[in-house]
This record gives structure tokens, C-alpha cells and sequence, in this order.
């Protein structure tokens, strides 16, 4: 069944803290740079962000959480999204700036293995 779409896109993203710069280092946490407007004006080009990419190993993606997704249709190509519709064979991932993203609305429902970590915080 597909939940309700939430209500806005996010609206902040923490900065690092000591404790994600650790957990990084310990490579519990990964950097991914943003290459793209899709995320925008949350997210900017030439930005970074960590990612946990164990954060769904026991459970799915939540509504309203970014992710970072692999396209499901160009293998190797990673995206970060705002999951939007969550079922049990997959998520509905949207980029916030609709007319500059390439998201679910063009390739579909991303599955969970597709989905390769939660965003944590924009790094440094």
C-alpha cells in the first residue's frame, strides 16, 4: 500500500559534528558529493553530505528521509533523493527541485537493494 506523499520536502540538514567526523574516519559513515540542482535549494552542487549505509538493514526507508539510491535503470550511477512513497517492494524516490531532477516519476520504484544509505548530515 502507498503511504500519503508528506506534506513539504525538507527544509534543513544538520552540519557535522565531532561524532560523524569519527564515525567517517571508523568508516561507519560515507561522503557523497552532490553533482547535481535535483536537491536544490536544499542541497548544492560542489556540496557534501555523510551517508549510513547501514541505516536500513533492519528496516525500510522512512517518508521523508534523503537517500542515496542507485539508478535503477544505469548501474554504478548513484542519486540522492527524498523518499516520498514507500512500499514493500520498493521506494518512491523525487528530487525538491521537480523541474531540474530525474527521479521515480521517470524510472520507476527503486528496490530495496537499491537504496544505498540514509543521509546523516552535510560534511565537514
Amino acid at each position: 500500500m502507498v503511504k500519503p506523499l508528506p506534506p513539504t520536502p525538507p527544509q534543513t540538514l544538520r552540519s557535522s559534528q565531532w561524532a560523524d567526523v569519527g564515525l567517517w574516519i571508523l568508516r561507519r559513515r560515507q561522503r557523497f558529493r552532490i553533482t547535481g540542482d535535483s536537491m536544490q535549494p536544499l542541497l548544492r552542487p560542489g556540496e557534501e553530505v555523510l551517508i549510513d549505509p547501514r541505516a536500513y538493514r533492519h528496516h525500510p526507508p522512512q517518508l521523508g528521509d534523503l537517500v542515496v539510491a542507485e539508478h535503477p535503470q544505469q548501474p554504478g550511477f548513484r542519486l540522492i533523493k527524498w523518499v516520498v512513497a514507500v512500499e514493500p517492494q520498493g521506494c518512491f524516490l523525487q528530487g525538491i527541485n521537480l523541474a531540474a531532477s530525474t527521479d521515480s516519476r521517470s524510472f520507476g520504484w527503486v528496490p530495496p537493494e537499491g537504496i544505498l544509505g540514509q543521509v546523516i548530515c552535510r560534511f565537514p
